[in-house]
């Protein structure tokens, strides 16, 4: 099979505390490795309010996984995160040539360095 880019979103549920999100990550990396994915990136982004409520819940713990592997990883990674209570949304996207650029440029932080750059010009003029 053809091995692909993947980025995964998901959110936690804001009940938890700090010991059991990082069990939780680690949970589905593991479940990532054990079907021979190569993880490229993680990112935690911390506690966001929700745009609308779900579950009764308006805050989350959001998390990035960058990955890649065959398309059969998507199947088994997606049905860990419905079994998984923790979990109130997920979302999994295959990054095209265009989309592992500019995340391995974000990764980088060119993204912020170019804003950085206007904003210092801007303020010298």
């Amino acid at each position: 099979m053809e091995v692909r880019n993947y980025e995964t979103v998901f959110i936690l549920t804001p009940v938890l505390n700090e010991s059991q999100v990082q069990e939780t990550v680690e949970k589905f990396t593991q479940v990532l490795k054990e079907n021979s994915a190569d993880i490229i990136h993680q990112e935690s982004w911390g506690l966001k309010k929700l745009a609308y409520p779900i579950q009764k819940k308006s805050t989350g713990y959001y998390f990035l996984v960058e990955f890649t592997g065959s398309g059969n990883i998507v199947d088994k990674l997606e049905t860990s995160f419905r079994r998984d209570e923790r979990v109130i949304r997920f979302l999994t996207t295959v990054l095209d040539k265009h989309a592992v650029a500019y995340s391995q440029r974000r990764r980088n932080g060119e993204m912020n360095q170019q804003k950085a750059k206007q904003q210092s010009e801007a303020v010298a003029q």
